[in-house]
């Protein structure tokens, strides 16, 4: 990779960074978790920090 592609790969992926952060504390803010795939499996980091791979979205109103 030339070092122009390389400059402008190193920028999305701070601004793909900084969006993703953004999103994660907006939904810690509305007690909403945050969603990830790790090894295969669905994640839910809750808004107290608390992991868990079972979240009922029926719960919360």
């Amino acid at each position: 990779m030339d070092k122009k592609s390389y400059e402008l790969f190193l920028k999305i992926t701070r601004i793909g960074n900084r969006a993703v952060k953004k999103a994660q504390e907006e939904n810690r803010r509305k007690g909403l978790p945050n969603v990830y795939s790790r090894n295969g499996k669905i994640i839910f980091e809750l808004p107290d920090g608390t992991i868990t791979e079972h979240y009922d979205f029926k719960k919360r109103h």
